[in-house]
């Protein structure tokens, strides 16, 4: 009985953050219209952040309960489904070109910093991320957001929309406001079903994070980036990964360690070298022809699946 109450929790947690996210997203790109700031912008603050704020609810909720594997664990999932499964859907979908600001400023800031965030967890032994790592990690994060938002000063009159085109601004406000709410409330409850059901099914605490909670919290990413593609809003499809993957390490790792250092065993620092790994493989393509199609799309989100498949099978002792 308690094993079928935490799985109805946990699915009316993933609900209310999924919703949450939606709500949020909606009233952001909206007051976000009303300032005239451009979709790549969008999609690498005020999106990314909408849709980065399920982890950053979940991780933190981890982090004060001690839970630190979730917390971790779920930052590594979310980024490694962020950058396969969103973009590669998206690029199913449509093909996704990719603006010159992504591929000289923000694809390359994503890799410098999960470089830097191994290079702290194999400084330290045992290996952990503690409260100098955070602020460190939260001072990346600041440096990232003053530039994106000076560039986005800059360039404010490039990009413009009417206003009978978006709510009203208090509309706006209202429907960020209630997506918090829903964010928060949804974070507390996946993460506390999660555990639960870790133990109840001899899972551990990485495996939760880069598997059911992982997947459950990039769901906004993935809808929002899919819809953005299929609208041929494309600077905000694939400005909500970059974004919302440095989002993930800076904020919701910085915040989370800074709270409560963050153990880790060596499988975390080979889920970070994999993500660094196929993050290099697939920017060849993007790289390449400024753009990532169909075909590159299909191979990232069979690429997730052998990822998914060997973490699994790696939990259980199967390799």
């Amino acid at each position: 009985m308690e094993i079928l109450l935490n799985v109805v929790l946990l699915l009316v947690g993933f609900v209310l953050l999924v919703k949450g996210a939606d709500f949020f997203v909606d009233g952001a790109v909206g007051i976000s219209r009303k300032l005239k700031i451009p979709a790549v912008v969008v999609g690498l603050t005020i999106v990314a952040f909408g849709t980065s704020a399920p982890e950053t609810s979940v991780s933190i909720a981890a982090a004060i309960a001690g839970s630190n594997g979730i917390a971790v664990g779920n930052v590594l999932g979310s980024n490694m489904f962020n950058l396969l499964v969103v973009t590669g859907l998206s690029a199913i979908f449509m093909v996704l070109p990719v603006s010159r600001e992504i591929l000289k400023r923000d694809f390359p800031y994503m890799m410098f910093i999960t470089v830097v965030m191994l290079g702290m967890l194999l400084l330290v032994s045992p290996m952990e991320l503690n409260r100098a790592d955070g602020v460190i990690m939260l001072a990346l994060f600041v440096f990232f957001l003053a530039y994106t938002v000076i560039g986005a000063l800059r360039s404010r009159n490039e990009e413009s929309a009417g206003d009978a085109e978006v709510p009203k601004l208090w509309k706006s406000l209202l429907l960020s406001a209630v997506g918090v709410v829903a964010i928060v409330i949804g974070g507390d409850m996946v993460v506390d079903s999660a555990t639960v059901l870790a133990l109840a099914w001899g899972m551990d605490e990485i495996l939760v994070g880069l598997t059911i909670v992982a997947c459950g919290t990039s769901l906004p990413e993935l809808v929002t980036s899919v819809v953005a593609s299929k609208k041929g809003e494309n600077d905000i499809a694939i400005g909500n990964v970059v974004g919302s993957n440095i989002f993930n390490i800076l904020l919701v790792l910085g915040l989370s360690s800074s709270i409560n250092p963050i153990k880790v065993g060596p499988e975390v620092v080979i889920d970070t070298v994999v993500l660094i790994a196929v993050s290099l493989i697939f920017a060849i393509p993007m790289y390449k022809n400024k753009k990532l199609g169909r075909v590159s799309g299909a191979f990232m989100v069979l690429t997730y699946a052998a990822y998914l498949a060997y973490i699994i099978m790696r939990n259980y002792g199967l390799v």
